[in-house]
């Protein structure tokens, strides 16, 4: 065997997880994606920025410059770099780094680098949490098949919103704060999804009867894209746990439940067949 070049025991090292070295850089990476996230958290906190702001910038470029060279590496060690470059780790990576960069011209652009947790998404891969994953996919797969209902229902809601903040706005008017139907169209997102902020409410009688309507059609309404999902996810779990061919008698062909011994039909003893 020929000698292992750099680049590719840094492949094994920074890619890989069924090294001890692999699995140990991983791990050392999530724990600082923890810290770095935490110190961007509590950077946001204006006591604590007053306090020690120095030791909050000094570990934001620590971080940083870390993560572009943990970055920079993995391009040069992977064998197809624009692959991995344009990968959804790849992107999320290269996300993570960007906004310390682009402070310089927009300060507060430095707290997007909470985008680094999603980078924890490599735990389920570092710790073979594969039973995990395979929930995740299934999940995804309802939702994807759940996609087009999903798009008419928000377009329906959307029609509901559009047409009931109209009415409000003819029903109570500039007078009593609602002073665009732009806005009245946003009091009746806010209702109909029972958030109610409360900055702006109807004074009118008639108006204060709508408002009660889209309420308790917001209930209705809120249920409706989890029972798409959940119908979705019982469809994709179905064939799992129904038999590929009906167990069927053999004297008189009546199908036959899993726990029977006997057919409901003849009486026929149900031979097993393993």
């Amino acid at each position: 065997m020929g000698k292992t070049s750099l680049r590719e025991r840094l492949y094994i090292i920074i890619h890989g997880t069924d090294t001890p070295a692999g699995r140990n850089f991983d791990v050392v990476l999530l724990w600082m994606i923890l810290l770095s996230t935490l110190t961007v958290c509590l950077e946001s906190v204006p006591a604590y920025r007053q306090l020690a702001n120095v030791l909050f910038k000094g570990l934001e470029w620590f971080f940083t410059i870390i993560f572009t060279v943990e970055y920079v590496l993995r391009v040069y060690s992977n064998p197809r770099p624009l692959k991995y470059m344009f990968s959804f780790y790849g992107i999320i990576d290269f996300l993570s780094i960007i906004p310390t960069y682009l402070a310089f011209f927009a300060p507060t652009l430095r707290y997007i680098m909470t985008i680094r947790v999603l980078r924890l998404l490599r735990v389920f891969r570092i710790l073979k949490l594969t039973s995990y994953v395979e929930n995740a996919q299934l999940i995804t797969r309802a939702l994807v098949a759940s996609l087009h209902k999903i798009t008419v229902f928000i377009v329906a809601v959307f029609t509901l919103v559009l047409i009931v903040g109209t009415i409000i706005y003819v029903v109570e008017g500039e007078e009593n704060g609602f002073t665009s139907i732009p806005q009245s169209i946003y009091w009746a997102i806010v209702t109909i999804t029972t958030v109610g902020y409360g900055d702006i409410t109807p004074r009118t009688p008639l108006g204060q009867i709508i408002s009660s309507l889209v309420m308790l059609m917001g209930y209705a309404i809120i249920a409706v894209p989890t029972g798409i999902v959940t119908v979705e996810l019982s469809r994709i779990k179905s064939p799992e746990d129904e038999p590929t061919t009906p167990l069927l008698c053999g004297n008189c062909q009546q199908t036959l439940r899993k726990t029977d011994n006997f057919c409901s039909n003849c009486g026929h003893k149900v031979v097993s067949v393993q």
